[in-house]
């Protein structure tokens, strides 16, 4: 399983990675593998501000449909239209051109509140 050492983790299996004030957000490995075959993702929050802990979307697998969590609060500035049409590219690179959303983050006190890589691997197992 690839969990990423610079990055944070959500609970519900978000990763977030923060560049100055903007942060990308996806779905771990972990999650990509447990879903499986991801068919759809449905994000229309984009200018939109969404708290941490809301959800931001939903990701449609071949059995299943799974919210999005926000990592932290942040205002939703850009989503990764590439993946509407190649929603494969979220279980192939789930950390790099699978990446959901792009934000601008509004509180960066609140990345403490996220896992690292080594908790994230121990929630796993």
């Amino acid at each position: 399983m690839n969990i990423p050492a610079e990055l944070r983790y959500t609970k519900e299996h978000e990763w977030i990675r923060v560049e100055g004030d903007v942060a990308y957000v996806g779905i771990t490995d972990y999650a990509q593998s447990e879903l499986g075959e991801i068919v759809f993702v449905d994000i229309n929050t984009e200018g939109e501000t969404v708290n941490q802990n809301e959800v931001f979307g939903s990701v449609e697998a071949v059995k299943t449909v799974s919210d999005l969590n926000m990592p932290v609060t942040g205002e939703v500035l850009e989503v990764n239209e590439t993946i509407n049409d190649q929603p494969e590219l979220v279980n192939n690179d789930p950390y790099g051109e699978g990446w959901m959303i792009k934000i601008q983050v509004a509180d960066h006190a609140e990345l403490d509140t996220l896992l690292d890589a080594a908790a994230y691997q121990a929630l796993i197992g």
